[in-house]
């Protein structure tokens, strides 16, 4: 490094900076600190890709006394939210994306780790990893990952993304009911959005269906598991639950929306997997459905999905095998027949 840069850069590391950022195009290196923002532009003295190394190498001997920069190689590891939680802040000084990803995936995330983070790489990846963070969706942070997930989500092509974000905004608690109508008419065109209702809000989704209209002859008295969940499944909330994964696994886009949506359905009904329904008689047909929806998860679709690339309605087609029983028993807790909109397009 040049004499110049290595003064400066010395300067604004011993000072109180927070975090640190690289410009490459621009060869500047802009600090975080307490009172603002500080650029210092650098003098490359041979290769520019070269000289950023050299650059980043300093950053973290002074960081951390780790002259070799920050360990690239470990980047499945930090992805992982394995990072070190002891002077992980510090990991924000190196000028090193990688870095930066390990800090945001980090069980050790603190709110304000997050805005460092966000200042340094605003992008939607890091934004869903660090809105699993309770202490993130309670902070200041937690609105603005949200906005930002949500703004940028038409961009996004591939479904599990689109499942991934919509769940988690959901989640957060921070998405108004305008977010919300906004996110749930976009499933009209694509049900990928859909299966992230299915998974994050499956009491509440938006648009309910009335209750079965036997629901209240068939409610008895009880609290135990099979009786609370055949209430739930039964009233207004828990029949539009039904209809949409039906409808869902109907028009799959892709693998991806039938593995969430089989999950969300097991987990649903996960309550009463393994459970008898203790001598009430008169709704034996409806807790062998729920039983049986419970150990429908993904892995029922795996022997079919493992052997195919197939999309849309091909794919639709090789699962009709598995996914009829699914629809029978849906039928079942619906209370009618269920014809598939696959089917009717055959007819």
């Amino acid at each position: 490094m040049t004499p110049e840069d290595s003064l400066r850069l010395g300067v604004l590391m011993a000072g109180d900076v927070q975090a640190i950022r690289i410009d490459e195009a621009a060869m500047v290196v802009h600090g975080l600190t307490s009172k603002g923002e500080v650029a210092v532009r650098l003098h490359p003295a041979g290769r520019p890709d070269q000289y950023l190394r050299k650059v980043r190498e300093f950053l973290a001997g002074f960081a951390v006394g780790s002259p070799g920069g920050y360990p690239v190689h470990l980047r499945r590891w930090t992805r992982m939210g394995q990072a070190r939680s002891e002077g992980i802040e510090k990991l924000l000084l190196f000028g090193e994306p990688e870095a930066v990803v390990s800090v945001a995936y980090s069980a050790a995330l603190t709110d304000e780790l997050a805005r460092r983070v966000w200042w340094i790489m605003p992008d939607s990846a890091n934004a869903r990893r660090m809105l699993e963070r309770e202490c993130v969706v309670k902070g200041s942070m937690g609105r603005v990952l949200v906005d930002h997930l949500v703004e940028f989500l038409p961009f996004e092509n591939e479904p599990y993304v689109i499942i991934d974000t919509v769940k988690l905004v959901l989640k957060s608690g921070l998405a108004d009911d305008e977010m919300r109508k906004k996110l749930w008419k976009k499933g009209k065109y694509d049900n990928a959005y859909y299966v992230g209702f299915l998974a994050a809000l499956p009491d509440d989704l938006p648009e309910q269906d009335p209750p079965r209209a036997e629901f209240g002859e068939m409610m008895q008295d009880g609290e135990d598991a099979c009786c609370r969940q055949l209430s739930r499944t039964l009233s207004g909330p828990g029949q539009t639950f039904l209809r949409v994964a039906a409808e869902v696994l109907d028009r799959p886009a892709d693998r991806d929306v039938v593995i969430y949506t089989l999950d969300a359905l097991a987990a649903y009904f996960s309550p009463v997997a393994g459970t008898k329904p203790e001598g009430r008689e008169n709704f034996t047909a409806e807790w062998e459905a729920m039983t049986r929806l419970a150990a429908m998860d993904s892995r029922i679709a795996h022997h079919v999905l493992s052997r195919t690339t197939a999309v849309g309605t091909l794919l639709r087609q090789k699962l009709d095998p598995v996914l009829s029983e699914v629809f029978s028993t849906i039928a079942t807790l619906r209370g009618k027949p269920l014809i598939s909109g696959s089917r009717r397009r055959r007819s």
